[in-house]
């Protein structure tokens, strides 16, 4: 039996001692949204023969992340299928991303049925491109960079400080009202989330910042790193009725990341055309896939 334990902040050097070393770049594994979204995954973690492994509740059914670790991957996929027998659930897991797809063919060929889910594939950006948006295809941003530094010259970029977290949270708090997040679990799950993070944001080790105009907030955003190699932006928000914030402190966050994350990940779009469109203007390097895996009822 697999002593699956829940996480939390003392484990955070624990986790990260698989996941900053894995070559792996989904948001999923920042330690910072394994942290936030506890209170909707209920995610816990074992560590199994030198993997890291990840269970939760994806709305009431069981689910699992990938192993993360070198070695023998296929004992421990072999344990967590006995642990998702013991427990009366299928074996299934989310966010499984090419390479995982063909690690686990690799060692159980024909035993899984992979279905791919659009809605979570994560966009992953060079984080120069973001930082500098040299180059024609990036000339429509530019101009939105230029024309909010002409109407707002005397804007402010400061680091997201445990000082600055009230006013983010009433931004958010404004965001809320806007988009209506009461009727809709999702931005609600969300406003949670961020408020867990902020609050416990020295702990988490998250770097953000937030934007100034007139002396008021007008964007905030934070991330965390997912590897040695790539950051993760958990949240960006904006007030709207400012045009070109969403585009700025996107622009500034990107220029005080440090320099030895080559790439950013910037999350899912959940669907949302909007968001997608968005996300999909900014040139991703890789479109990260994902998909769910599902144990098949027969073995060979």
């Amino acid at each position: 039996m697999i002593e699956f334990k829940d996480i939390t902040l003392a484990d955070k050097e624990l986790i990260q001692s698989f996941t900053l070393n894995s070559q792996r770049r989904n948001c999923d594994l920042s330690f910072a949204n394994l942290f936030s979204w506890i209170f909707l995954y209920q995610t816990e973690f074992a560590v199994l023969d030198g993997f890291l492994a990840l269970r939760f509740y994806a709305g009431e059914e069981l689910a699992y992340m990938m192993p993360v670790g070198n070695g023998d991957v296929k004992s421990v996929l072999e344990a967590l299928i006995k642990d998702a027998e013991d427990k009366g659930a299928k074996f299934r897991m989310l966010g499984v991303c090419v390479g995982m797809k063909a690690d686990i063919e690799a060692v159980m060929p024909g035993r899984f049925t992979f279905t791919e889910d659009r809605d979570y594939f994560d966009y992953i950006y060079l984080h120069t491109d973001l930082a500098t948006l040299k180059g024609k295809k990036f000339q429509s941003k530019r101009n939105h960079i230029n024309k909010f530094k002409k109407q707002y010259p005397d804007y402010e970029y400061k680091e997201l400080t445990p000082e600055l977290v009230p006013e983010c949270l009433k931004l958010e708090e404004e965001w809320c009202r806007a988009n209506n997040c009461d009727e809709q679990l999702a931005l609600g799950a969300e406003r949670r989330s961020m408020t867990d993070a902020l609050t416990n944001m020295e702990a988490l080790g998250l770097k953000g910042g937030v934007l100034h105009v007139n002396g008021k907030i007008a964007a905030f955003t934070y991330g965390a790193p997912i590897n040695n190699e790539t950051w993760d932006t958990c949240v960006e928000k904006a007030d709207t009725d400012i045009e070109g914030s969403y585009a700025m402190i996107n622009y500034e966050y990107a220029n005080h990341i440090d320099e030895k994350y080559i790439y950013i990940n910037r999350e899912e779009d959940l669907g949302l055309e909007g968001l997608r469109k968005a996300k999909l203007s900014y040139q991703p390097v890789v479109l990260l896939e994902k998909c769910i895996a599902e144990l098949n009822d027969h073995k060979r």
